[in-house]
């Protein structure tokens, strides 16, 4: 039950407020003319007053309401390191008891699990949404079950009532992770990138360690390892292997009594682009398509061509004297011996053997491709002679030998069955003007080759091989058997993709991994990763993917395309993957390799202190035992040794409201008049 005394005025504020202005002046007028009785005209004039303003009982029957306390428990990733999950639910069973043996209070339990895209341990955001839940005139406080590691403080609410925290973990805890200060995106093939990298160890760490072995790997190829000083950043130069996207696995090995490996491993996708892309363009002789051979690697900006004909062989005798010639000797040692490795592509265009280019020469362009070079014959008549090529040491490099026959018949160049599969000319009908079955120009030159390696991915007439690919050691070699391209670019009879065919065979040459022929490919958008097998032959098995926590699963491919297998896996946490299919093997990052829960590890109450501190709460560790709990009345001390407190709120419900007036309205009258009688009858005997 409660009781106060309202008022209800019957007129309207202004008014009563003018009235008690006349009342006020008609007093002090009294007393200034000496009139003995105007304090009781006073008292009369304010009973009339205190009438107008209509007081009132009001009595109310009142149903008290429980406080609540909030609960929000952490059971994130980095909440199950350790005993921390055992903790957890010991802290919270004895709370909820300790809470209700209270009294006239009750427990609101939040579970807060990982947030999505990395988000870590919002802990605030999900006090904030329990505060909008509940009346705020009922929290008498919250009790946050966490291992300190919030990541979203700059939310926090405001609390109007005691805040604690209890923390998991143990104060002899201690982890060791790698950390990547940076990495760049992308980086020029050839040129040198630095990373940044640093071992740290946090927490109670051992004594006596001073390094830590550095495991590095790219591409999940073999692994190199480096001893690296514990606490001290280094950089580590690097040069990418390939062009396209390189991942680079840095990992330490988890060392005895840590927390977690988690954060023991740093996944860096680094995609290597070429600044320019040096061609040697050598022309045997002038002829129709040496200038559409020029004035396509002339079209591209990014290409660097070096461009000789040869217009004048030694055995050429027209009497001019030499030094009487306009034309450039060309510089046979320089490029062949000296400056041969400094090309990313060397083409011969219709090139036959006339003593320019002496058997060393051609010897070390066999060295350059079995080192890693890309060579591409476009081979005219002359491949079919005596003066081919192929009758010098680069034979051993060629994939095809001529059986000395040059066909001259139209014929339109196909995309064999295994063509089909090859990335390089794979789809290039869908780049034709004609029909799918003719959707190119014809061509009417083709050397008659016996295929000795390789794949011939286009056939001539007659089904015999017109373009054939083929790896020798680390390098890349194409042999063109016809120098009719030209008759694509010039548009005849609706032309061909000569460009898109030249771009891909100097891309397949530089080992572009989205050209590659036999490759396993792994992209991932959010969590789900798409996995592509790419062969020329046969069928894959099933892909195994090893998760971040070694697990493995069996995942089956379908063809999508010729040669093209595809599936998909849904990754289950973020970290670094693992793909195997036969001898193919790839990684992939999903996140980074450590999420944002496993960064920081080591429970602490340093993240929360002023926030805690703002409400008048405390921090302990569950580990020394929990704590008592108290009530405290608002504005005292809410933590103390062994023991901390909520406050009570008091709040209540109304259940029934009565309004009684204090007097009777005749009752204030008769007062009134009988003060200002009196107030007369004293001043008439006076």
């Amino acid at each position: 039950m409660s009781r106060e005394i309202i008022f209800d005025p019957l007129i309207s504020l202004p008014m009563i407020w003018a009235a008690l202005g006349l009342a006020l002046l008609f007093v002090v007028l009294a007393g200034w003319r000496g009139l003995s009785a105007w304090w009781l005209r006073g008292v009369g004039l304010a009973v009339l007053l205190l009438a107008l303003a209509n007081p009132s009982l009001q009595e109310e029957d009142r149903e008290p309401l429980s406080d609540i306390v909030i609960i929000a428990v952490d059971e994130t990733a980095s909440q199950q390191l350790s005993d921390r999950n055992s903790q957890t639910a010991r802290a919270l069973e004895v709370l909820e008891r300790r809470i209700d043996a209270l009294g006239n209070t009750e427990s609101r339990i939040v579970t807060l699990r990982d947030g999505v895209d990395d988000a870590g341990t919002a802990m605030m955001s999900a006090l904030t949404d329990a505060i909008a839940t509940e009346p705020q005139g009922r929290l008498a406080g919250a009790f946050l079950i966490t291992d300190g590691q919030v990541h979203d403080m700059t939310a926090a609410p405001g609390f109007p009532a005691p805040l604690h925290t209890l923390l998991t973990g143990k104060e002899g805890d201690w982890d060791r992770r790698l950390i990547v200060k940076n990495a760049p995106a992308f980086a020029i093939l050839g040129e040198e990138v630095e990373l940044s990298l640093k071992i740290e160890d946090q927490g109670d760490a051992p004594e006596g360690e001073a390094t830590a072995p550095l495991i590095v790997s790219i591409d999940g190829g073999p692994e190199q390892r480096f001893q690296i000083e514990i606490g001290q950043e280094i950089t580590v130069p690097l040069v990418l292997p390939h062009g396209g996207m390189n991942i680079l696995q840095f990992s330490v090995p988890a060392a005895e009594g840590e927390l977690t490996d988690r954060n023991n491993a740093a996944v860096v996708q680094i995609n290597g682009v070429r600044d320019r892309l040096r061609v040697l363009l050598v022309s045997g002789s002038p002829h129709a398509g040496e200038r559409t051979w020029r004035n396509l690697l002339k079209s591209d900006s990014s290409v660097d061509l070096v461009h000789f004909t040869i217009l004048r062989p030694p055995e050429k005798q027209d009497g001019v004297p030499i030094n009487e010639l306009s034309l450039i000797a060309f510089p046979t040692r320089e490029l062949f011996l000296d400056k041969i490795d400094e090309f990313d592509l060397i083409i011969f265009d219709r090139y036959k053997r006339r003593g320019i280019l002496p058997g060393v020469y051609l010897d070390n362009v066999r060295r350059y491709i079995e080192d890693g070079g890309a060579v591409l014959v476009a081979a005219g008549p002359d491949f079919a002679t005596a003066d081919s090529l192929y009758r010098s040491p680069m034979a051993a490099a060629l994939p095809a030998s001529p059986t000395s026959r040059v066909i001259e018949e139209g014929y339109r160049p196909r995309i064999s069955e295994v063509g089909e599969r090859h990335p390089v000319t794979a789809g290039l009908k869908d780049f034709g003007t004609g029909t799918p079955e003719e959707p190119w120009g014809r061509w009417f030159r083709l050397i008659e080759l016996e295929q000795t390696g390789g794949y011939s991915v286009m056939t001539g007439l007659d089904d015999a091989p017109l373009l054939v690919l083929d790896r020798v050691g680390e390098g890349r070699v194409a042999l063109l058997a016809s120098d009719h391209a030209w008759l694509w670019a010039r548009g005849y009879e609706g032309g061909g993709p000569q460009l898109e065919l030249l771009r891909r065979l100097s891309h397949w040459m530089m080992k572009e991994p989205d050209l590659e022929e036999d490759a396993l490919v792994a992209t991932a958008e959010g969590q789900t990763i798409t996995i592509t097998r790419r062969m020329l032959e046969g069928a894959p098995g099933a892909v195994v993917v090893t998760s971040p926590d070694g697990t493995e699963m069996a995942v089956d491919l379908s063809e999508t395309a010729p040669g093209v297998f595809s599936g998909t896996y849904q990754g289950r946490e973020m970290g670094l993957y693992r793909l195997r299919e036969g001898e193919k093997e790839t990684v992939i990052a999903l996140g980074p390799s450590a999420p944002r829960e496993f960064v920081e590890t080591i429970a602490t109450g340093e993240v929360l202190a002023d926030y805690v501190g703002l409400t008048g709460g405390g921090i302990r560790r569950i580990e020394d035992g929990l704590p008592d709990l108290r009530k405290v009345r608002p504005g005292r001390a809410a933590e103390g040794r062994g023991w901390l407190g909520i406050t009570p709120r008091g709040a209540y419900q109304t259940a029934d409201i009565r309004i009684t007036p204090l007097l009777p309205a005749w009752l204030f009258l008769m007062i009134a008049a009988v003060l200002i009688i009196g107030a007369w009858l004293r001043e008439g005997r006076s």
